[in-house]
C-alpha cells in the first residue's frame, strides 16, 4: 500500500521547515515508528517516523530544501522491503525484449572506502563539522556504503572528540606534508548557516535595535553556597535522585528579585507595559545545534531539587534535540550561564519580548575585604542586561543587589525571608 510521507503540522509561529537528514534510503526495509527523516524547524527538530513496516519508494524533498507542513516529502511502501530498484534490471523493456545479462567480472572483496569528502556530507553533517572545527575523517563513520552519518559526528563529539592514532608516514609523505606547511597552505569552508543560528542571529539583532539595552554588574561572595552544597550534595543526591548544583539557588533568589523589582518580569507589547503575575525562567542550555533557552514553567512554586531535576532534563533533551515547541516557548526572564564555558564577564542580550536577562560567570578565588581584613573567597561576577524602556537604574541595581544578597546568604530562600 503507498503512504504518503508528510511534514507534520508545524507551530503556529513557525512558518516553514528545513529537511535535516535522511536516515533511509529508498528500498531499504524499516519498521514502524523508526526515524526516517529529521525536519529542522527556527525552534525545535522534528522527527517524521515510518507510518508501518516497509520501505521509502521514492524521497520527493531532500536535505537542506525548505518545506511546508503537510507537504509530501516522500512515498512509502508499507511491507515493501529491500532495494526498491533492485528488480528493475531483470524485467523486460517496453518492446518486450530482455535485457541482456553480462558475465559478472570477479573482483577482489574489499572493504569499503568511507566517502567522507565535503562534497559527500549530508548539509546537516557538513553543518556539525563545521560547528565544531572537525576533520570528517577523523571520525569513524557507520553509515552505508562508509557515509559519515549525524550521529557518527554527535557520537565522536559526545565522546571528547578523540582523534585516532594516525598512521605512520613514509619518508616521502613526510617531506610532502612539510613542503605544504611551508608553503603555508591555508583552507576555507562555507556551510550554511542552521535555521536555529539564523533565528539566533536575527532575534539578537532584533533586540539591539529595537531596545534600549543597557548592563549593570555586581559582584557575589559564593563561599555560603559553596559550603552548603559541599555538605549536603551527597544526602541531596540520594534523597533527590539529581544532583545539587548551584543554578537552582540563582533561579529562586532571581524570582525573589523579580517579586520585588515586577518591571524586570514584564515586557512591553506596543505601547503598554505587560506585568506578568508569573515567573515562567528561561534556562540556557547549549545543544548540537546552538544555545537553546527552555522554560522553567512557575519556577516560583519550584523546589531546589525540582528546579535541578528539570534543568538536567532540559539539557539532555537538547543534546539529543528532544526539545519540543512547548518547552522553548515563552518565558519572562533568562538566566545563562556563560561561566561553564570559562567567562569570566559579559553583557548577555535580552531574549525579546523579555526585558532582563541574568549572566552569570566563572567562579573563581579572589582576594576581598571582609570587616578590615583581606581574604580569599570563591568570587562570582554577574551582569544584568535589559531594556532602559521600561526599567530604571535603581530598579536594575536594586534587583542585582537583591540575588548578590539571597546567594550570599542561601538560608534567606529556604526560610523565605
Amino acid at each position: 500500500m503507498a503512504i504518503e510521507i508528510k511534514v507534520p503540522v508545524l507551530p503556529e509561529s513557525v512558518a516553514d521547515a528545513t529537511i535535516a537528514t535522511w536516515h533511509v534510503k529508498p528500498g531499504e526495509a524499516v519498521s514502524r515508528d523508526q526515524n526516517l527523516v529529521d525536519i529542522e524547524t527556527d525552534k525545535v527538530v522534528l522527527e517524521v517516523v515510518a507510518p508501518e513496516d516497509g520501505a521509502i519508494s521514492e524521497i520527493l524533498k531532500e536535505e537542506g530544501d525548505t518545506v511546508l507542513q503537510e507537504e509530501a516529502i516522500a512515498k512509502f511502501e508499507a511491507g515493501a522491503g529491500g532495494d526498491a530498484g533492485s528488480d528493475s534490471e531483470s524485467k523486460e523493456d517496453a518492446s518486450g525484449d530482455k535485457k541482456e545479462s553480462k558475465p559478472e567480472e570477479k573482483t577482489e572483496d574489499k572493504p569499503a572506502e568511507p566517502s567522507k569528502e565535503n562534497d559527500a556530507l549530508s548539509p546537516a553533517v557538513r553543518r556539525l563539522v563545521a560547528e565544531h572545527n572537525l576533520n570528517p575523517a577523523d571520525i569513524p563513520a557507520t553509515g552505508k556504503g562508509g557515509r559519515l552519518t549525524k550521529e557518527d559526528v554527535e557520537k565522536f563529539v559526545k565522546d571528547g572528540g578523540k582523534k585516532s592514532a594516525p598512521a605512520a608516514k613514509s619518508s616521502s609523505d613526510a617531506t610532502a606534508s612539510n613542503q605544504g606547511v611551508s608553503a603555508g597552505l591555508r583552507e576555507e569552508k562555507r556551510v550554511p548557516m542552521t535555521r536555529l543560528r539564523k533565528m539566533i542571529a536575527t532575534r539578537l539583532v532584533e533586540a539591539q535595535q529595537n531596545a534600549a539595552l543597557l548592563t549593570t554588574f555586581n559582584d557575589i561572595n559564593m563561599k555560603e553556597v559553596v559550603e552548603l552544597r559541599a555538605r549536603y550534595k551527597e544526602q541531596f543526591e540520594k534523597v533527590h535522585e539529581t544532583r545539587l548544583g548551584f543554578m537552582s539557588f540563582f533561579v529562586k533568589a532571581t524570582v525573589e528579585a523579580l517579586k520585588r523589582y515586577p518591571a524586570v518580569n514584564a515586557s512591553i507589547d506596543g505601547d503598554d507595559i505587560v506585568y506578568h503575575g508569573y515567573y515562567d525562567i528561561g534556562v540556557a542550555v547549549s545543544s548540537p545545534r546552538g544555545l537553546v533557552v527552555p522554560v522553567l514553567r512557575d519556577a516560583d512554586t519550584m523546589s531546589l531539587a525540582d528546579i535541578e531535576a528539570k534543568i538536567r532534563e532540559f539539557g539532555q533533551k537538547a543534546r539529543d534535540n528532544k526539545l519540543t515547541v512547548e518547552e522553548m516557548t515563552g518565558g519572562t526572564f533568562t538566566i545563562s550561564n556563560g561561566g561553564v564555558f570559562g567567562s569570566l564577564m559579559a553583557t548577555p542580550i535580552i531574549n525579546p519580548p523579555q526585558s532582563g536577562i541574568l549572566g552569570m560567570n566563572r567562579m573563581e578565588d579572589r582576594p576581598v575585604v571582609i570587616d578590615g581584613e583581606i581574604v580569599i573567597r570563591p568570587m562570582m561576577n554577574v551582569a544584568l542586561s535589559y531594556d532602559h524602556r521600561i526599567i530604571d537604574g535603581r530598579e536594575s541595581v536594586g534587583f542585582l543587589k537583591t540575588i548578590k544578597e539571597f546567594i550570599e546568604d542561601p538560608a534567606r530562600i529556604l526560610l523565605d525571608v
